[in-house]
């Protein structure tokens, strides 16, 4: 789509406001060009000696009445065209946002975090300075500017003539410089991209450069991708550099040819001293519209720059999403379903480096599967296609006997909820990161998610309680704490699915057997798919999955387990050494 269209329906949602504004901005136009007028008078009668005081005072007043009015207008054209840009401003962030959201998990693994904030933060303040000042100093370029040649015409169309010479020069250069201008504006977008993304990673890593003494070495690519970002401004001041200085010799040669052949004709009465005057004073008018010239070129080449980045996020189609025919209501049941499910990142062939080969599985309402296996093994990439935050590379997963692709988002995520392997916590209280899905929720249903994540006590014992503000992802939290509010979150949905990925691997051997004992309860009462390297989460578990190198290779209880599977075996004599050890 072109990406103009993008605002486009902004400026349609606010036409009359636009249309207020530039009335008004034409209104402050016309009055600048009747002020030469009234001192062209006020000279006339001066030099002609026939000015009395009471005339004098006439034209003050005039020009003072005529000032308040270009105030008054100017506020109004200031309050509608900038006030509508920053509506388009805001409508565009929304509408960026928005969009992010419907984007597939795969599209922020292979996009930098810098990238998207740049694109709604230095790019969208480029757009809302094209769609308001440079509305503004283009309406001043038309005109303005074609209105004040017209006096000049009417004054003596042959001095207008010799001072427009500069004109075309000035189309010319616009011309040449404007397409340079654009590609060095893309540039500079791209190097603020790299230096926004360098600048927030280190932020966020803060603590592992102070501790690995790295403030010199982050320093100096920090300092890399602004001297880069400095480096492409150069290249873009050496050609505005190049451009504004341009308009101001052309206008001010314009100025000069003024003086030389219009205080001739001053001279030679071809015109009176008050034509002069007033021919100077339009020809300072002028000036602007010239330079608005300039300047708008600067503006709606950022903007366009600007428009075009923002337009390639808008126009990427989310890779998963609802189909266009859902299915008409929830899945009567919940079995899942894997039938030759195979996944691989980036989509590549499902045999060669895939994380996920060959998954047949049946799992029934109410069941309790566990998933094990050594890392790298694939428990995560199965969490996560059940919600489809993946879509399988080969094969399908059903649910109800319905392809999940048929079902809308959702309908799917309302039936199954998912705890990831790192839970995300937000930069408020615990209370709004346990309650993330439900706002609403009551404090009865708070503190029995809290319990059953083996957290009550610890939020108990905290000075505010729930209330109680975690910091940014969670920094005031424990490594553990911060793994139980994300099981709370989970528990708390009470989705007829849980899909749970390694819930106790951050916690002690006491803890996680609590949490164990809980999970247990929820049997029956949900599906329950607990991934984890821990053996003891999953022991009680109907049957247990063992992955290795993306494939089950075994599947049973834990008592069959232990006689099938070496790794599985070997895993629990060790762990329950390390357990044994650590009760001692």
């Amino acid at each position: 789509m072109d990406s103009l269209s993008i605002i486009t329906p902004y400026f349609a949602e606010n036409r009359l406001r636009i249309l207020a504004g530039m009335l008004s901005l034409i209104l402050v136009d016309v009055l600048q060009l009747i002020v030469p007028l009234v001192i062209k008078r006020a000279i006339d009668d001066l030099t002609l000696l026939r000015a009395a005081p009471g005339d004098l005072l006439g034209y003050a007043l005039a020009i003072a009445a005529i000032a308040v009015l270009i105030g008054l207008f100017r506020y109004v054209w200031r309050l509608c065209l900038l006030g509508t840009s920053r509506r388009v401003e805001e409508g565009l962030r929304n509408r960026l946002f928005a969009h992010l959201q419907t984007l597939s998990a795969a599209y922020f693994d292979r996009t930098r975090t810098g990238d998207l904030m740049a694109h709604a933060t230095n790019d969208i303040q480029q757009i809302r300075m094209a769609a308001g000042m440079g509305l503004v100093a283009l309406n001043d370029a038309v005109v303005l500017g074609t209105a004040a040649v017209g006096f000049m015409l009417a004054i003596d169309p042959a001095l207008t003539g010799i001072v427009l010479v500069p004109m075309p020069l000035i189309a010319a250069g616009t011309r040449y410089f404007s397409r340079r201008m654009h590609r060095r504006y893309q540039s500079v977008q791209a190097a603020f991209s790299d230096l926004t993304e360098a600048v927030r990673e280190r932020m966020a890593g803060i603590r592992l450069i102070k501790a690995h003494n790295r403030k010199a070495a982050e320093l100096e690519q920090v300092r890399a991708s602004s001297q880069a970002y400095v480096e492409e401004n150069l290249r873009l001041v050496g050609i505005t550099g190049a451009f504004f200085p341009m308009m101001t010799l052309f206008t001010n040669i314009s100025m000069a040819l003024v003086l030389l052949y219009g205080g001739r004709q001053t001279i030679l009465l071809a015109i009176t001293p008050g034509d002069f005057v007033a021919f100077t004073s339009y020809l300072a008018l002028l000036t602007w519209p010239m330079m608005a010239l300039g300047w708008v070129t600067n503006l709606i080449q950022r903007g366009r720059a600007s428009l075009e980045r923002v337009q390639a996020i808008l126009a990427v189609r989310p890779e998963i999403r609802s189909p266009a025919t859902p299915a008409p209501s929830e899945p009567a049941d919940t079995a899942i379903v894997f039938e030759g499910v195979g996944f691989a990142y980036g989509g590549s062939d499902a045999g060669r480096g895939a994380a996920l080969t060959g998954i047949d599985l049946r799992i029934e309402p109410g069941a309790v599967i566990g998933v094990v296996g050594p890392p790298g093994s694939g428990k995560s990439t199965l969490a996560a296609l059940l919600p489809r935050l993946y879509d399988p590379t080969s094969g399908r997963i059903l649910i109800g006997g319905r392809d999940l692709r048929t079902l809308r988002l959702e309908q799917l995520r309302r039936t199954i909820a998912v705890m990831p392997q790192e839970p995300f916590l937000f930069a408020g209280t615990i209370r709004d990161n346990i309650a993330f899905g439900d706002p609403d929720v009551d404090e009865e249903r708070l503190a029995a998610a809290a319990r059953e994540a083996a957290l009550l006590e610890t939020i108990r014992r905290l000075p505010d309680g729930f209330d109680t503000v975690v910091g940014e992802r969670g920094i005031m939290l424990s490594g553990g704490q911060k793994q139980r509010v994300g099981l709370a979150r989970c528990l708390l949905a009470n989705a007829a699915v849980l899909v749970l990925d390694d819930p106790i691997s951050q916690v002690d051997f006491e803890t996680g057997a609590a949490i164990a004992v809980a999970l247990r309860r929820r049997a029956g009462a949900h599906t329950l798919i607990v991934a984890s390297h821990r053996l003891s989460a999953v022991r009680f578990a109907d049957r247990i999955i063992v992955l290795e190198n993306g494939r089950a290779t075994h599947v049973g209880s834990h008592a069959e387990l232990l006689a099938a599977s070496r790794y599985y075996a070997e895993t629990c004599r060790l762990q329950e050494m390390e357990e044994a050890y650590g009760a001692d």
